[in-house]
């Protein structure tokens, strides 16, 4: 690469977002290289992964109803971190989850996306179409943990097909290697604690190398302990308290679901360690509202 710039080499400067003038005639190709993966991964950032490296308490908000890239903004302006798409339990198709995705990776919000199934037909296609991580369901073993890894990372960690120039770096092309290991680093792999085997599983799971965090989805947990609707029994405790054990153990996070209308045991839970609160779904937001509203309405009508 020494000596006179070539067309070939000024092309793939020019894709890095470099100017030839810029580059040392003797270490070209060197400074090519360092430039473009310190300008990748200035661009290529999980705001939520970052915040959660500082131990810091991260905020989420889920989206149910929203079917339009409005509501990535509703979340930057109110406070979120970050935002999921659940589509385990709503209509939203691939494609208007990924554009709310891509919204909210321009403004400084992680998009993740709970997946209806895990499976690569919905795992590949939406981290392929925007999101910076997947929330994946029923997950009961350090071996299903694994399976997990496999679909969301690159290689060496996982088997993720590339599918050419993302989002998450705004399609600029960069070393495919680089790229792929940074594309690792950026991308969440959260895994829902929701079932009785997952918890008795607990550390080999939080052992499993590529996951980094598992959510309590207190519904569905209650749900298999036989203490439905329970929030307060000492078996939720118990096990947010293992699963926090086992978090601290190898150096990931744990996360709160299912208890939005419960403020007292979120912050009870993050006293205890948890760091992502999932603290409900527009829909819940937007019905309280329109009930306060309509109250405050018929309260002032009422005769006195």
């Amino acid at each position: 690469m020494c000596g006179a710039q070539t067309a070939a080499g000024a092309a793939e400067a020019q894709a890095w977002g470099l100017r030839g003038g810029h580059v040392r005639r003797d270490n070209r190709a060197y400074f090519w290289e360092e430039t473009a993966m310190s300008e990748l991964r200035s661009i290529l950032r999980n705001h939520m992964k970052e915040k959660l490296a500082r131990n810091e308490v991260v905020a989420s908000m889920t989206v149910r109803l929203c079917r339009t890239i409005e509501i990535a903004q509703i979340a930057r302006t109110a406070g979120f971190d970050t935002l999921y798409v659940d589509m385990e339990h709503n209509t939203l198709t691939v494609g208007e989850t990924c554009q709310i995705c891509i919204a909210a990776q321009q403004i400084g919000i992680t998009p993740l996306v709970r997946v209806p199934a895990n499976s690569p037909e919905y795992i590949c296609r939406v981290l392929d179409g925007g999101a910076m991580g997947v929330i994946t369901p029923h997950v009961r073993s350090a071996a299903e943990a694994r399976e997990m890894v496999k679909l969301v990372k690159f290689a060496p960690m996982g088997e993720r097909s590339a599918g050419g120039a993302l989002s998450q770096y705004q399609y600029r092309s960069f070393p495919l290697a680089e790229t792929n290991a940074a594309m690792n680093d950026a991308t969440s792999l959260v895994l829902m604690m929701e079932t009785v085997a997952a918890l008795e599983n607990v550390d080999e799971i939080m052992a499993v190398d590529g996951v980094d965090m598992m959510m309590i989805g207190s519904n569905d947990l209650c749900n298999e302990m036989g203490i439905t609707g329970q929030f307060d029994s000492p078996k939720l405790r118990d096990a947010f308290e293992r699963t926090i054990a086992a978090a601290r153990k190898h150096g990931k996070h744990v996360g709160v679901g299912g208890l939005a209308s419960r403020n007292d045991l979120m912050t009870q839970f993050v006293g205890m360690g948890a760091r992502y609160v999932s603290t409900g779904t527009d829909m819940a937001f937007l019905m309280a509202e329109c009930a306060r509203k309509a109250k405050f309405v018929g309260d002032i009508g009422s005769p006195r």
